[in-house]
């Protein structure tokens, strides 16, 4: 019999518990759980390591610190989060699924959400699940991402596409600004979205700063935005990358114009 290891994360410790203990009833599935963003990513570059990598993550939409609490009574092991920070649950998708693209991820959710449902698809989630469906549903949704299929709530459909087509909308517009821009204005941009100031960004290209000012000016210009954030914030969305920096070059200009 061919097991389907599922790691649950999620910070409401009962929550988790009890679905693992459910879904550890079943005879193809083995489970563990983790209660912070951290502590699930400790647990999956331990597995990979040992050559047991998880096949699933049913993460928590909401997902936050964790709730102290005390050590699970089912036969399960549950990770510690530590003090080392939290990350939310679209980041925890966007992570896993950069580092460990094998592994597929359901989103568990407390209620229906477009956009956030959107999100989760775009940094790479195979699904969308209510937090009270039944158990049968959840173990079909499971065996069907490992079948690369993508599972969605019926009520959640129509939403989610006008979502991601406002999105690829906005892209599409942020990149035709961007592609607007002389090669020197987009090298300038790319500095902006470093976060250089003016004077760092005059040494990096070898100009005034005076020639830079205009250069910025330009750019939020053709851009149609007002300050050096909103600018950071389309170039982002039309996938411009920050220029490489040295260190030297960060400590000297590393705050925003």
């Amino acid at each position: 019999m061919v097991r389907i290891r599922v790691l649950v994360v999620d910070d409401h410790r009962i929550f988790a518990e009890s679905l693992a203990a459910a879904l550890a009833a079943e005879p193809d599935v083995d489970v563990s759980a983790a209660g912070s963003g951290p502590a699930a990513l400790r647990c999956l570059e331990r597995a990979a390591g040992e050559g047991r990598r998880f096949d699933v993550l049913l993460v928590d939409s909401d997902l936050g610190g964790q709730v102290p609490g005390t050590r699970p009574a089912v036969p399960v092991p549950v990770q510690e989060s530590g003090e080392d920070g939290l990350v939310d649950g679209i980041s925890l998708v966007a992570g896993v699924r950069a580092a460990q693209p094998a592994v597929r991820i359901v989103v568990l959710a407390e209620k229906d959400d477009p956009r956030r449902a959107a999100l989760a698809l775009q940094a790479g989630a195979s699904g969308w699940v209510a937090k009270d469906c039944s158990l049968s549903r959840l173990l079909t949704v499971i065996r069907g991402v490992l079948r690369d299929e993508t599972h969605l709530p019926p009520a959640l459909l129509t939403g989610v596409l006008r979502e991601l087509t406002a999105a690829r909308r906005h892209r599409t517009e942020s990149e035709r600004l961007v592609e607007s821009l002389t090669p020197r204005e987009r090298e300038v941009l790319r500095c902006m979205v470093a976060g250089l100031g003016r004077k760092a960004v005059a040494e990096r290209l070898f100009l005034s700063p005076h020639t830079v000012r205009t250069h910025m000016q330009n750019v939020l210009g053709k851009l149609g935005v007002h300050s050096t954030l909103a600018a950071v914030a389309l170039a982002r969305r039309a996938g411009v990358g920050p220029a490489e920096l040295t260190g030297d070059v960060v400590e000297r200009g590393g705050q925003l114009a």
